[in-house]
């Protein structure tokens, strides 16, 4: 790689070439303020934010987007440019609205950061703010456009790495405003409700339902039997709400704030987590066995974001689709059937809540009639991270000195194959270790699958399964489905071999650690240590395959009879329909 040689504010610095100045400067130690860059997205230069000067040049450049040149002393601080820089600012704090106290992003908003820095105490323009109505169609996110400051990050997620395609920009100049084609509400678009756009959008003009209220109600409601199961990738995130690094494993610390919070019992989204690779996986042996069970490839169905938009892009895949439901909807499900029966709770009575770090999730609840197998709704609620960890601040719960606790029995216990669901190729994984046994009769040497792990968008292999060589991809982020999906479309019109038996897919970038509902301000290093968190989880545990859980042995036998059961294929499977783009 070529090298370039440059200064920054007058201290040399050798950087390969195409580094941006923003890149180099962040190389000395030394912060441009920026508003609509962010590292996972291509930078457009929208904001003016990060503005520098070249010396012995009259211009000013933009960091973001300008490649540093050999020779060059790139002035990034100085009176005029911090001048600049807070002008900008308080022009656009002129058409957004003061409302930081209420806001859902007070405390965690990049803008309102940047008027702290800027020492904005005044403002010098005359406010002139939009009245636009509030977009709350959708059971996952709320838009707000009044709040928005039109640094696109929700329209460049959506479309480059979602390839969702539901938010634009409409209208020019001082009418633009960020809403769905043709002015439709979220819920009538594309919208797959993964909200990686509240996830990027630096203010509170994106931002994920609010359900702790209905949390606090249930727990105070003494006809209610409180059941909350948590997700595997909270557990690596939650503490950075508390100033912990990324990654460090909280399982304990949060089942103790939810037992200080009300809830009457604590399960682990893994034990179901293990549950859907019993099924999942068996349906894949019967795949790979007979035709009658479906075609080849299997597509996995976990992610609910990745489910809407199959059924919306590509609806001739359903057949693919392993009926399995997610993991969150097999432990609502047992939780108010096997579980109410084990402790005598009328099914009416368990209010059954899901901390994820999804906002798909709280769609996923009520998108048809299956997520009703007990006759009831199997799930009532579903927080995110992010508002697990407000409920635990406001109730004055001291989370960083809390003693872990246990979750409850018989659908709590987990292994490390439930764990590693939280990461891109988990489930895949998890998967190939219990289909070892399934197909030959023996355990895995070694269960850590290397073949499917990585952060490449797309990853295509071969694992063995006994004699069998399954071909695997495995793809996470929307946009890097298309290539496999049109892969497997072209091999079955041709009359061809499908070229993969098995595929898994997420809809967020690094799978559920990156989620939409996750703490903000995820890039790929704090994607990085979140999936180091989740596969040292996996290490330490000490059973890590499904088929080897004990509470996942007891399930069956005491109530499920076996894997793909009339019983199971009653509570813990589901259908799909194809669905129109945009909703009438």
């Amino acid at each position: 790689m070529a090298m370039v040689n440059i200064k920054i504010n007058g201290h040399d610095l050798q950087v390969e070439a195409g580094t941006t100045i923003l890149d180099a400067a962040k190389a000395c130690q030394v912060k441009i303020p920026t508003l609509c860059y962010h590292p996972d997205l291509e930078p457009w230069a929208a904001c003016g934010l990060c503005v520098v000067k070249v010396e012995n040049s009259p211009k000013m450049v933009r960091a973001c987007a300008t490649a540093v040149v050999e020779g060059q002393n790139y002035i990034t601080h100085d009176p005029e440019l911090m001048e600049v820089r807070k002008t900008v600012v308080e022009l656009m704090q002129s058409n957004h609205p003061n409302e930081c106290l209420t806001c859902a992003r007070n405390g965690s908003c990049e803008f309102q950061t940047l008027a702290e820095e800027f020492g904005i105490r005044e403002e010098p323009f005359c406010p002139e703010l939009k009245e636009l109505p509030r977009d709350e169609s959708t059971p996952s996110i709320v838009l707000d456009p009044r709040k928005c400051i039109n640094c696109g990050r929700c329209v460049q997620v959506c479309q480059q790495l979602q390839d969702v395609w539901a938010l634009e920009f409409i209208n020019r100049g001082y009418e633009t405003v960020i809403q769905p084609a043709g002015g439709a509400l979220l819920n009538e678009s594309p919208c797959i409700k993964c909200g990686q756009c509240s996830a990027h959008c630096p203010v509170g003009a994106i931002y994920e339902r609010d359900d702790t209220d209905r949390f606090l109600d249930a727990v105070r409601d003494e006809t209610k039997h409180v059941a909350v199961q948590v997700a595997p990738a909270t557990r690596v995130a939650i503490g950075e709400a508390f100033g912990l690094e990324p990654g460090e494993i909280k399982t304990g610390e949060m089942y103790a704030a939810l037992r200080m919070l009300g809830a009457d019992a604590i399960f682990d989204t893994n034990f179901a987590a293990d549950l859907t690779i019993m099924e999942e996986g068996s349906e894949l042996v019967a795949r790979l066995t007979d035709d009658n069970h479906g075609p080849l490839p299997q597509i996995t169905s976990c992610c609910p974001a990745w489910t809407d938009y199959m059924e919306k892009y590509y609806p001739d895949m359903i057949p693919h689709f392993s009926t399995a439901k997610s993991p969150m909807m097999m432990q609502g499900a047992v939780t108010k059937t096997y579980y109410a029966e084990k402790v005598n709770v009328e099914r009416k009575d368990v209010f059954s809540v899901a901390i994820m770090p999804c906002t798909a999730k709280k769609y996923e609840i009520s998108r048809d009639d299956n997520m009703h197998a007990s006759g009831y709704p199997d799930m009532d609620l579903v927080l995110t991270t992010r508002e697990l960890a407000r409920l635990i601040k406001r109730a004055g719960i001291d989370f960083l000195n809390l003693k872990p606790q246990q979750a409850d029995s018989p659908i709590g216990a987990y292994s490390g194959a439930g764990t590693i669901f939280g990461v891109t190729g988990g489930v895949m994984e998890a998967a190939i270790r219990t289909a070892h046994v399934l197909v030959t009769g023996d355990e895995l040497k070694d269960v850590n699958v290397s073949a499917v792990r990585g952060m490449d968008g797309v990853r295509m292999g071969e694992v063995a399964v006994g004699e069998k060589k399954l071909k695997v991809a495995v793809a996470h982020g929307m946009a890097n489905v298309r290539q496999i999906m049109d892969e497997v479309r072209e091999a079955r019109e041709a009359g061809k071999e499908p070229p993969y038996h098995f595929i898994e897919v997420m809809a967020c970038k690094g799978g559920c650690i990156g989620g939409g509902g996750q703490p903000y301000f995820t890039d790929e290093s704090v994607r990085a240590k979140r999936v180091a968190g989740i596969y040292t989880d996996d290490e330490k545990s000490t059973v890590r395959c499904s088929h080897q859980n004990p509470e996942i042995k007891k399930i069956y036998e005491d109530y499920l009879g076996e894997p793909m059961s009339h019983k199971s294929h009653e509570l813990l499977h589901t259908t799909y329909q194809p669905r129109p783009l945009y909703q009438k």
